[in-house]
């Protein structure tokens, strides 16, 4: 294991029922093709060296004893191999024959796991030859020169590194109370699954939907391999189905219906599932004395993973955790303006309000804001005429964004109020004797607070709400004025981060929804037309995508272009997205969120330009607690969010040096 990461691999081999020699060979050399790719644990189908479909012959001593030597012949395969090896054999145990599988590592066998439930109905009737492990007895055997523990009881693998994992073998996870899930609850980070699932029309989606859903109620890391071509088609079709899952997330399958034998490979996050693990009171609680009944047989696999070997990343890591990785993206942005539009639905109406105040600056996060007030005044039958849009001018504001603001609320329909606020806060530099020549901390920011001063008197006036405008990415590193534009009644993008909003902004302008207006006050440059309207909104709106963010807190060049970009000072928003989804979702250490972000960018940024801006993230997101510790309130949307109230508790006084050491030391 390293950074957390177990390599893993299911194996569909060729097969050839009853030919325990040609099967033999076909798992040496896929054990020996996944040693090589750096794989620490390889399982293999159900009853993989002698073929799943061997019917009666199960019956004959001769299959029972060949599976055996097939065994002893791979113990002594793997001898000098490191590799963790799941195979499926036959084994008799007194009156008892068993469809067991054999764990071996290094010319030993770890142990034998026992198949619990037996289907016995359809097409399957496997009571006619095995017994379940419920029929057992703890009890040691003597088999392949092994002496070699076989027990009812739920067994645990330990790997060097300390990762466990557990083992069901098909129907068990078909089953009730499958045995993964007392596995899981025991202590097991993956499961490991020998099958023999036939193929059958929708069955598989089903199965994958099955999988999918018990690795997320486990939280845990699933890996399956299923019988494929060779076994018999008698009254039967296996399809091959390799498949692993983390936490309910598919990280690779098989192809179906291969001729040829696959190796399904892939790494899984045990840090990311325990940090899961511990987070989720639920699974915390199922944990407990009272609902596990005794403790599983541990088996330690001891011998040590090659150091020399290289390791690498093998899974595809992407750039942007925050957009939601679902084929339909339309779908998801509605999903998430229905929440964002719901929750500020529920303050108007509990607070009686027929008004709200938001400043439009002609940046994405204002645009956003607006945009979620005038779906909700939409949705509450309310004139959009209440939306009092406040557009206020300073020494940095630009035609484009102040153009595009204007441009955007008079299709809208929205009541517009422009009030420049240079001469406010030159007479407020005169008050407090600061010199406006001076672009320091104070220039900026008396700009900022001016502005919220503005919203929050404009809100008394009209009886309404100041709706905030900043996002889930600014909250994580500070780039808010305190008590500016860090405060207001209630912030509707307090968990969208900066990445996300692009998105967000770009649906509205795609999909034309808000173009028609309630109100009579929406007029257009021509006719007045609503698809002339929405050719005006798309305009403005992916213009202001366009648009690099910034405050417009200083004065513009000399071409009357943006001066003041923000990702020039603090860094790529999607740099600080990743750090942060990783920092506070699961708790990685820096240089695992820096191994992440390499493989994410693939070299869009050069090692030293993440490890640069890693280290500003982790030095503000400390230093800027103060202002996350008094937000106002703003829905959840996603997975991660700032709110004292909700995700993130933390003192405001909490040191940073540790992480920052551990920064400062990778790569060397």
């Amino acid at each position: 294991m390293k950074y957390g990461f177990i390599t893993v691999a299911a194996a569909i081999p060729s097969v050839k029922v009853a030919d325990v020699g040609f099967n033999l060979l076909n798992i040496e050399s896929a054990v020996a093709e996944a040693d090589g790719k750096g794989v620490e644990v390889i399982v293999f189908p159900e009853l993989s060296l002698t073929g799943y479909t061997c019917q009666d012959l199960f019956r004959q001593d001769t299959l029972i004893d060949a599976a055996e030597s097939g065994v002893l012949r791979l113990l002594e395969f793997t001898r000098q191999l490191d590799i963790v090896a799941i195979v499926g054999a036959p084994i008799a145990v007194g009156s008892l024959l068993l469809n067991c599988a054999v764990v071996i590592q290094s010319g030993d066998i770890l142990g034998v796991v026992a198949k619990t439930f037996l289907p016995n109905y359809s097409e399957y009737y496997e009571k006619r030859w095995f017994a379940s492990s419920q029929d057992l007895h703890t009890t040691t055997i003597r088999y392949a020169g092994k002496n070699v523990v076989v027990t009812p009881d739920p067994q645990l693998f330990r790997l060097p590194g300390g990762a466990r994992f557990g083992i069901e073998i098909c129907e068990d996870v078909w089953s009730p109370e499958p045995p993964s899930t007392r596995l899981a609850l025991a202590g097991a980070d993956i499961i490991f699954n020998l099958s023999a699932s036939d193929e059958l029309i929708g069955k598989h989606n089903y199965l994958r939907q099955l999988l999918t859903q018990q690795s997320a109620r486990t939280i845990s890391g699933y890996v399956y391999a299923g019988c494929g071509f060779g076994e018999s088609t008698q009254d039967m079709v296996f399809g091959g189905n390799a498949m692993i899952f983390e936490n309910g997330k598919t990280l690779a399958t098989s192809r179906r219906f291969s001729l040829t034998s696959q190796l399904v490979i892939s790494q899984i996050d045990v840090e990311r599932l325990r940090s899961e693990r511990r987070t989720n009171s639920t699974y915390v609680n199922a944990q407990s004395p009272r609902m596990v009944a005794g403790e599983p047989r541990l088996v330690d696999a001891n011998v040590p993973c090659n150091p020399e070997k290289e390791w690498k990343l093998l899974r595809t890591v992407d750039p942007h955790p925050f957009i939601p990785a679902t084929g339909d993206m339309s779908a998801s942005c509605e999903e998430i303006f229905s929440i964002q539009v719901m929750g500020l639905a529920k303050r108007l109406d509990h607070t009686h309000a027929k008004h709200v105040v938001v400043g439009i600056s002609g940046g994405l996060d204002s645009t956003l804001a607006l945009l979620v007030c005038v779906r909700t005044f939409d949705l509450l039958g309310l004139d959009r005429r209440g939306i009092v849009g406040v557009t206020m001018p300073g020494f940095g504001t630009t035609d484009r964004t102040y153009n595009n603001a204007m441009t955007l609320m008079r299709e809208l329909g929205i009541t517009i109020r422009e009030i420049n606020i240079a001469e406010a806060v030159r007479q407020h530099f005169r008050d407090i004797g600061h010199d406006a020549a001076v672009h320091d901390v104070t220039y900026e920011n008396s700009q900022a607070r001016e502005r919220t001063q503005i919203l929050m008197d404009i809100s008394n006036q009209v009886g309404g709400l100041v709706i905030g405008t900043g996002d889930l990415s600014e909250l994580a590193l500070g780039w808010c004025t305190y008590n500016g534009d860090h405060m207001s009644m209630y912030g509707v993008n307090v968990s969208i981060p900066k990445t996300l909003i692009r998105h967000l902004v770009r649906y509205v302008a795609t999909t034309g929804h808000l173009s028609v207006a309630n109100s009579a006050t929406a007029k257009t440059a021509d006719n007045g037309d609503g698809d002339d309207r929405q050719d005006v909104i798309t305009r403005v709106l992916l213009d202001i995508i366009d648009t690099p963010i910034s405050p417009e807190l200083t004065p513009a060049d000399d071409n009357g272009e943006i001066a003041q970009k923000t990702e020039d000072l603090v860094g790529p928003y999607e740099l600080h997205d990743f750090f942060l989804y990783y920092f506070l979702r699961f708790g990685f250490h820096p240089a695992k969120i820096m191994l992440l972000a390499k493989a994410a960018f693939g070299g869009k940024y050069a090692d030293g330009v993440i490890k640069h801006w890693l280290h500003t993230f982790l030095y503000r997101f400390f230093g800027q607690q103060f202002k996350r510790s008094c937000l106002p309130d703003g829905p959840k949307v996603g997975s991660v969010s700032l709110s004292p109230r909700g995700d993130w508790r933390m003192s405001s006084d909490s040191v940073c040096s540790e992480w920052l050491s551990e920064c400062d030391a990778i790569g060397k």
